[in-house]
């Protein structure tokens, strides 16, 4: 049935690529400007919908570069009821920066979290703070090439990788695959993490990468607590518990597994999801007998909406399988020389 839906849709999806080749063209001749900036930028996206792991890629990029310069991070801030260009601060919310950018702002008190649908506009506005950030992030930025990065990392699921895929609406794809041509690295996310040698040779074999791009394979790494404003539990002691297990993200099935067991009921809703009064009604119930434990992004936007005491959440963080050096090197190394030149 899915691929007689596939088949349907390849002309739309023809049509689709059609549109982004020409843009891209665009872009690659000049017509459209691109616009560069005098630091270290660099964009982390995919080419495919959502649910590569961009937001622990960012948090990993954070604490290897926090200890050293000054970091903003520049979202859409994708789900705010706001508009323009907003830096985060005590008054922040998921509904008034985005659920990611909360996430960070929440996590990382010394960098700072910037959000703007117009990453160009972004940009100049955080370069006329005093003191201006010395590196900053994009989060989901691949396709704005508005806005020239001087490093891009591109993100792969590795149950999905862009090869496998169609270009919307038969696939996710947002682009056609050649697309990951302007990145500087490829990274294989969501991996086992006993993925053998052999089966990374494959899938770069796949991945047909230019001789100047690198490719690193990384896993989700899951906290062995579970968090919540009155204190933890280790994530054995809460997977004896009755539990409810809520995830409003793309591609949950990791969340689940890893909580997984008896009594556990399982809430899955679309990815940046704005609970309803309903839903919260339904959840509040459910919290009078049994924890409820969700992913950190989803517990911004439900931290105030449920009892303190029942409401959990499971941090991860992108752990690489192999390479992680390389890849820490090959940061520092660009960061490194662009500030030099700069």
């Amino acid at each position: 049935m899915l691929k007689l839906l596939r088949r349907l849709l390849l002309p739309f999806s023809a049509l689709y690529w059609l549109i982004t080749a020409i843009r891209n063209l665009l872009y690659d001749w000049g017509v459209y400007t691109s616009h560069s900036f005098p630091l270290p930028v660099i964009a982390v996206g995919n080419l495919s919908t959502g649910g590569t792991g961009k937001t622990p890629q960012t948090e990993y990029l954070i604490r290897l570069l926090g200890d050293r310069y000054r970091i903003a991070t520049l979202s859409r801030g994708y789900g705010r009821k706001t508009n323009g260009f907003i830096i985060a601060n005590e008054n922040a919310a998921a509904q008034t920066i985005g659920d990611e950018p909360y996430q960070f702002y929440s996590k990382f008190p010394n960098i700072t979290v910037a959000v703007d649908a117009n990453r160009v506009n972004g940009v100049t506005n955080l370069l006329n703070l005093n003191p201006k950030p010395e590196i900053i992030l994009l989060d989901d930025a691949y396709q704005h090439r508005r806005l020239k990065a001087g490093f891009y990392i591109l993100l792969t699921a590795y149950s999905e990788i862009y090869p496998d895929d169609f270009i919307l609406p038969a696939g996710n794809l947002r682009e056609s695959r050649t697309g990951a041509h302007r990145a500087n690295v490829i990274v294989v996310t969501k991996c086992p993490p006993d993925l053998s040698d052999t089966e990374q040779q494959r899938i770069i074999k796949k991945l047909k990468p230019k001789p100047s791009q690198k490719v690193f394979f990384t896993c989700i790494d899951y906290d062995d607590l579970v968090y919540s404003e009155k204190g933890v539990l280790h994530i054995d002691d809460a997977t004896q518990t009755q539990r409810v297990l809520v995830a409003g993200i793309a591609k949950p099935q990791y969340f689940f597994e890893v909580l997984a067991g008896p009594g556990t009921i399982n809430k899955q809703y679309p990815d940046h999801h704005e609970f309803t009064e309903t839903e919260l009604n339904e959840l509040n119930q459910l919290a009078n007998e049994r924890i409820i434990i969700t992913t950190e992004k989803d517990y911004t936007r439900l931290k105030g909406k449920l009892p303190a005491d029942s409401l959990y959440y499971l941090p991860i963080s992108s752990m690489f399988i192999n390479g992680g050096d390389d890849f820490d090197n090959t940061i520092l190394t660009y960061v490194g020389k662009s500030t030099a030149n700069r």
